[in-house]
């Protein structure tokens, strides 16, 4: 069985328990979302938090609900069976599900240059995964960015057999690396360096940087919203891309004070959620992206990813660009 048809096939049985599961729609007004994040609050959640207490979702007239969600994976599962309106995911994760026939599309990206990579302990002298062979690696091999480790190895010159890659449940792998039974961890950077800093200081060897650039978090939504639901999306997306400018205009400590205020009962750490923004920032553009608005995506940048993920086995091959995104809801 090929890596693409493992990772379809879990795919498509959670896509399938999703849609034949649902009891709701999304909500029929255009004035009420449903919005769902990929996770328990982050930095990367700070726009659609910022958005929220300042009010900008009710002068645009929208009644934005924001939800914490249990992975990528099932934020796009809800987003493919219309139990929500727009998810914000990992976009890579998504297109996997779009190749495997989920109707979803990305209707902007804002982690453009791609977040994914491997911490390694600062000082230890690793700066290419060359330079871990003979080491222990941890990964989640089921999270969205496992199937992708292959490919990542073989960008960077190595493989799997030189090292030892030790798999584990994406919820274990903060543990196990700070633990220090493993040499290095594969995950998102941005996210991950903050977490562990306290305990093993860390630094990341990103993906990006030997050609593997993946699209990171964006908004999604089914295709046939793009059209049945064009004025809901004509306010919302604006409205996230406004907040995201507003945090890169120096506000970031601003967006901070919205995740805490719009998540009072969560034990959340402010110095990790600003170190994550502040991390997830340089990220936002590509070489193809540069000058161009928040949210908005190149075709260039699209095709590069696709490529990659044919060559990894995780999507089919033929994969059309236009086929995975739109910036039809991008002003400026």
């Amino acid at each position: 069985m090929s890596k693409f048809t493992r990772y379809a096939a879990l795919l498509a049985g959670a896509f399938a328990i999703a849609m034949f599961g649902a009891v709701a729609p999304a909500a029929a007004q255009d004035n009420k979302m449903r919005v769902m994040v990929d996770w328990s609050p982050h930095g990367m959640h700070a726009g659609l938090h910022l958005a929220k207490q300042k009010g900008w979702f009710q002068e645009a007239g929208l009644d934005v609900e924001v939800l914490d969600g249990k992975g990528s994976t099932a934020t796009i599962q809800q987003a493919g069976a219309g139990q929500i309106d727009v998810g914000f995911a990992q976009l890579a994760a998504m297109a996997v599900a779009r190749s495997n026939g989920v109707p979803l599309t990305s209707v902007a990206c804002f982690v453009r240059a791609g977040d994914n990579g491997v911490m390694v302990p600062k000082g230890a002298g690793y700066k290419t995964m060359k330079d871990l062979e003979g080491k222990r690696v941890a990964y989640a091999a089921a999270s969205t960015t496992g199937p992708f480790m292959d490919a990542f190895l073989k960008a960077s010159g190595t493989s799997r057999d030189k090292m030892t890659l030790v798999n584990v449940d994406a919820a274990s792998l903060v543990n196990i690396y700070t633990s220090g039974n493993v040499d290095a961890v594969s995950s998102t950077v941005a996210f991950f360096l903050p977490i562990v800093e306290a305990t093993r200081p860390s630094e990341g060897i990103l993906w990006a940087d030997v050609g593997l650039r993946l699209p990171g978090y964006g908004l999604i939504v089914q295709q046939k919203a793009v059209g049945e639901r064009a004025a809901m999306l004509q306010k919302f997306v604006p409205v996230v891309n406004r907040a995201w400018s507003y945090i890169f205009d120096g506000h970031v400590d601003e967006a901070v004070d919205a995740i805490l205020k719009q998540r009072p009962n969560e034990k959340l750490d402010p110095k990790v959620l600003k170190a994550q923004i502040q991390l997830y920032m340089p990220l936002f553009a590509t070489p193809a992206t540069k000058g161009k608005p928040m949210g908005w995506q190149a075709e260039e940048d699209w095709a590069s990813a696709l490529k990659a993920m044919e060559d990894a086995g995780v999507i089919k091959p033929g994969s059309k660009p236009a086929d995975y995104y739109t910036n039809q809801f991008i002003k400026g």
